[in-house]
């Protein structure tokens, strides 16, 4: 399976990433909606360099013009609710995808260390030979990824899955790593980080990326 740390480069995104995880600025939340929004927008432009293209000839007023276009047909996947505004970065460039949104969350027990994660709500396209691209903001154990993916697996089998997240955790790489087919997924993560504390919250992290674009949840 590829892995794609897009930290490992030097490009803007790094700041943007930077940004997200400052203390600080977090408390400005339509600057931390838009840091990610930026951040699915740099991702989608990574991975259309990924996707299949034909030639596409355009009438111009003085000639015509041939140029290399996308030729996949490409579904965006997003769980809800932090990837809302992910989301919407990747439908700025993908502005021809379909969409798809998954509703997963944690539902801890009453030590808050362990938890079990629910699929409430699917809304999804067929999929069969199309482009997957699921969007989670916060990759910190898979399982959420897993879950979705199989949902949405229920509308069909898609040509590729491209997994993408801003900030993953190493476990929950080497999760989706076991768990994905192998020869058809792309993992794309804006930095990987190497803990989960006992909450499963990814170390150094962000904090609770939802909470900090919308507000506390009861």
């Amino acid at each position: 399976m590829k892995v794609i740390n897009l930290s490992e480069q030097n490009t803007i995104l790094n700041r943007f990433v930077s940004e997200l995880r400052d203390i600080e600025i977090q408390k400005d939340r339509m600057r931390f909606r838009s840091n990610i929004e930026r951040i699915g927008e740099i991702m989608a432009y990574e991975i259309s360099r990924e996707l299949n293209y034909m030639k596409l000839k355009t009438q111009t007023p003085l000639g015509v013009s041939e140029t290399n276009v996308p030729s996949d047909k490409v579904v965006i996947g997003t769980i809800l609710r932090a990837g809302l505004v992910f989301h919407t970065g990747f439908l700025n460039f993908f502005d021809t995808a379909e969409n798809a949104f998954v509703s997963a969350y944690r539902k801890y027990k009453e030590n808050h260390q362990s938890f079990h994660v629910h699929i409430e709500y699917i809304a999804s396209p067929l999929i069969d030979d199309k482009v997957l691209i699921i969007t989670d903001p916060m990759l910190a154990t898979g399982g959420s990824m897993e879950l979705s993916y199989h949902a949405l697996k229920t509308k069909g089998e898609p040509s590729h899955i491209h997994i993408a997240t801003i900030i993953a955790s190493r476990q929950a790489v080497d999760y989706c790593s076991s768990n994905f087919p192998a020869d058809k997924t792309t993992i794309w993560a804006a930095a990987i980080d190497p803990d989960l504390n006992e909450s499963s919250y990814i170390v150094p992290g962000l904090g609770d990326a939802g909470d900090l674009a919308y507000g506390d949840k009861e």
